[in-house]
């Protein structure tokens, strides 16, 4: 499809109550049926992988009585539910089996077991944690983490230097929500994302992304929690276009309702940048 109408796609979504805690009440497969309502070319399923111990077991897990072997098990299912939808629907759209794995303690061992048992088409790289504590949770325990890391810039820092050590050790098709870091900051994030020792670590981490070829995740579901651009920002845009890194939108999908959220919005703003819109898949 010419780049006057991009085709529909997302690199990151379809998380579902099947195999979610903080999903949205939908099953997968209804949700892969709006996606293909809607027209989409081609998808992504990239669920959270299960947690490596009950200490990372969410609240809404952990409210639907699952411990770590429960989830596990759930996780296996997703994997072959996943598998049969693909081939079910294979007529009507493309449709990329993955995963989305983490970066606290022993996610990195555990995301290399899961993609040698299940093979995934690709895998999703995003950090969520730092210091093993969340930060895009409750401000409070982004406080926490900013009070251990001794600063909110040190915390950005340290979280770029976590997604370094990611991208690294999985090399992932698509790094997801690049700097997720900035949703609970309680200043100004702009002003942040500024700060040269800040920029250092972006810039950084960008040129190891085009070393490597890998996507950018450019994700919508910030545009639904009171952001004004999405993950990727502004000034992270331009090292990226400088850098000729493909972005991808992700709608981040947790129900049928977000499925294609915002879509046309990203498309824009990438076009606009002058990023390819031809959109690239996260497989050879």
């Amino acid at each position: 499809m010419s780049d006057d109408k991009p085709a529909l796609a997302s690199v990151h979504g379809a998380h579902s109550i099947d195999f979610c805690g903080h999903a949205e009440g939908d099953p997968l497969e209804d949700m892969v049926k709006e996606y293909i309502a809607r027209g989409f070319s081609w998808f992504g399923i990239t669920e959270h992988t299960p947690p490596v111990s009950d200490e990372f077991t969410s609240d809404e897990e952990r409210a639907l009585g699952l411990d770590v072997a429960a989830q596990y098990e759930r996780f296996d299912r997703y994997m072959t539910t996943c598998r049969a939808l693909q081939k079910k629907y294979a007529d009507a759209v493309d449709l990329y089996v993955g995963f989305e794995c983490e970066s606290y303690t022993g996610a990195f061992a555990a995301a290399k077991q899961h993609r040698e048992k299940y093979r995934p088409d690709y895998i999703v790289g995003s950090v969520h944690h730092v210091h093993d504590i969340m930060i895009d949770g409750p401000p409070e325990i982004y406080a926490q983490a900013a009070q251990k890391s001794g600063s909110i810039e040190a915390l950005y820092c340290q979280y770029f230097d976590l997604q370094l050590d990611m991208i690294e050790t999985l090399h992932p098709a698509v790094v997801g929500h690049f700097d997720l870091i900035r949703l609970r900051d309680p200043g100004d994030y702009k002003m942040r994302l500024k700060n040269p020792e800040i920029l250092r670590h972006i810039r950084r981490n960008l040129e190891r992304i085009r070393e490597l070829d890998l996507i950018l995740d450019f994700n919508l579901a910030a545009l639904d929690k009171g952001a004004d651009e999405p993950y990727v920002s502004a000034p992270i845009l331009n090292i990226a276009l400088e850098l000729g890194i493909a972005l991808v939108p992700g709608d981040d999908s947790h129900g049928v309702a977000t499925v294609g959220r915002h879509f046309a919005t990203g498309a824009r703003i990438l076009k606009e940048r002058g990023f390819d819109t031809n959109w690239r898949r996260p497989v050879t």
